[in-house]
């Protein structure tokens, strides 16, 4: 090779080679492309979004394969992989304790993790699943289980490099660019555009369902959670905050259900009202909640857990150490108002044991998508969050909806934030027809109390009806004018967020 001259850029185009580049945790079966792509430069996805533009080849950027919607699963064209794509660039301490990293779209949320906290700093919007890419994060504006403390991804992103459809690169920082309803003459880069912001109301919730749009829309965060279907994200600049000395860890075990939601519920009001002396210590990091059905799936590799065990609730806070004795104290009052035995608790005592009970949790939507793989079928899920005051309203709704049709079900994640899994796991082709009329009646009494119908992880290809019956099709329809405005070509992240028939006759 010639001094300066560019190693050639992988390309696949064996079939059996691109299996793993056809699928996610969604189990979405039908997914093809030509070719995979694996650019290991922002140029070099700028060459190929540039021939595809020109020649109308769609593109479907593959992550980590985490996605449980089908986002990253390509339905023609070529697939463009971000796993060479992998440098944490830098991570910077300010001095105010906090900081930030920047890093490219590719890099493992774990990796992201583990170098800042060397520098003691903490990746708060790190999901569950550590084989995630940080840009997979912020193509679905995804959370942690902290993030009931701190937030989603959108809350810490302050920097995007985005490549468009067309090949221009363009870098949007926080607080730059604003936009509001209607059309927007924007520069974009090097480019002007009219950029046509829709007028649906997104919900007051934890909220991960098409294109975030408010009264003055920050551009950052419009891409934040597009799924990459208005740009394909490259770079990203994350806020990074200092990592908790200590954490109090606990996983409390409840005989009864309804304990269980009543206990999350009233630590969250505690929480905000603001933390003070005696049982006002109570601050949560995070209250992830895990039914029986969970609990049954952890017992092979966790046979300890209570005999009668109805539902656990972990729950994580930050102390310090003069007020530990206080934390831990408010802790166990509360456990006890609602009906736990201190010999139903487990209580981290080290760093090993508190990776541990986080691995408990974490262990759940594994188990799920091992089922998933064996039986064949797409699990069908929803990802809804609610208002907290609704919260035991839309509970009710499962147990209804569960009791009328008993198809194997766990439903887990964010109490804290009024927003939990229902994964439903068919194991015929009439359970998998009963289990999506199921979805269909969860969602829209999750709408119904003005609640969201993904709360972190997107819409992909999986949740278009739901999205539509969210914001209607008139707001579907501005969706796809507002991608066609920043994708001319219509090459982007095809039939994620909404189908791409749609786009056919949308004026841009």
């Amino acid at each position: 090779m010639l001094p300066g001259q560019r190693i050639p850029m992988i390309i696949k185009t064996d079939q059996t080679a691109l299996l793993s580049y056809l699928e996610d945790a969604s189990n979405i079966q039908n997914g093809h492309a030509e070719k995979v792509y694996f650019p290991e430069s922002i140029e070099e996805v700028s060459d190929i979004l540039k021939e595809s533009s020109a020649k109308g080849i769609p593109v479907t950027v593959s992550g980590g394969g985490t996605g449980t919607t089908g986002g990253r699963v390509p339905m023609g064209g070529i697939a463009l992989s971000m796993e060479r794509l992998n440098r944490i660039r830098d991570i910077v301490v300010q001095g105010d304790g906090g900081g930030y990293g920047i890093v490219q779209a590719g890099v493992l949320v774990e990796d992201l993790k583990n170098e800042a906290e060397k520098l003691g700093l903490f990746y708060v919007s790190h999901p569950t699943e550590k084989t995630a890419f940080v840009g997979g994060t912020v193509a679905t504006n995804a959370s942690g289980a902290r993030s009931l403390k701190y937030g989603s991804t959108r809350n810490f992103v302050r920097s995007l490099t985005v490549v468009l459809s067309d090949g221009s690169i363009a870098t949007i920082p926080r607080g730059r660019t604003f936009l509001v309803r209607g059309d927007n003459a924007v520069r974009f880069g090097d480019r002007a555009l009219a950029i046509p912001m829709p007028t649906y109301r997104i919900p007051a919730v934890k909220n991960s369902a098409g294109y975030f749009v408010s009264d003055r829309t920050d551009l950052a965060d419009l891409l934040v959670g597009q799924e990459g279907t208005l740009a394909v994200v490259v770079e990203i600049e994350m806020g990074l905050i200092r990592n908790p000395e200590d954490v109090f860890s606990c996983c409390a075990f409840f005989n009864k259900e309804a304990d269980a939601w009543s206990f999350a519920r009233e630590a969250r009001t505690i929480a905000r009202s603001g933390a003070g002396k005696g049982i006002e210590m109570i601050d949560p990091l995070s209250l992830e909640y895990l039914d029986r059905n969970a609990l049954h799936l952890l017992k092979d590799t966790c046979r300890n857990i209570p005999r009668g065990s109805e539902a656990s609730i972990l729950f994580e806070q930050a102390i310090t150490e003069p007020s530990e004795d206080a934390v831990v104290s408010a802790w166990q009052e509360l456990m006890e108002r609602h009906g736990v035995s201190p010999d139903d608790t487990w209580v981290a005592m080290s760093e090993k044991s508190a990776a541990d009970l986080i691995e408990l949790r974490y262990a759940v939507p594994v188990k799920i998508n091992e089922i998933v793989k064996r039986s064949g079928f797409q699990k069908l899920s929803t990802d809804i969050a609610v208002p907290d005051d609704k919260l035991p309203e839309m509970m009710r709704c499962y147990e209804e909806i569960f009791a009328a049709c008993p198809i194997d079900r766990v439903v887990f994640g964010h109490i804290g934030e009024s927003h939990l899994h229902m994964n439903m796991l068919p194991k015929t082709e009439a359970e998998f027809a009963a289990a999506a009329q199921m979805c269909r009646a969860v969602v829209r009494r999750g709408i119904t109390l003005g609640g969201t119908v993904s709360a972190e992880h997107g819409i992909g290809k999986t949740r278009h009806a739901y999205l539509e019956e969210m914001y209607g099709r008139k707001g579907i329809l501005e969706m796809a004018r507002l991608k066609k405005a920043l994708d001319p070509a219509c090459i982007l992240g095809l039939d994620n967020i909404f189908p791409k028939i749609l786009l056919n006759g949308t004026s841009s």
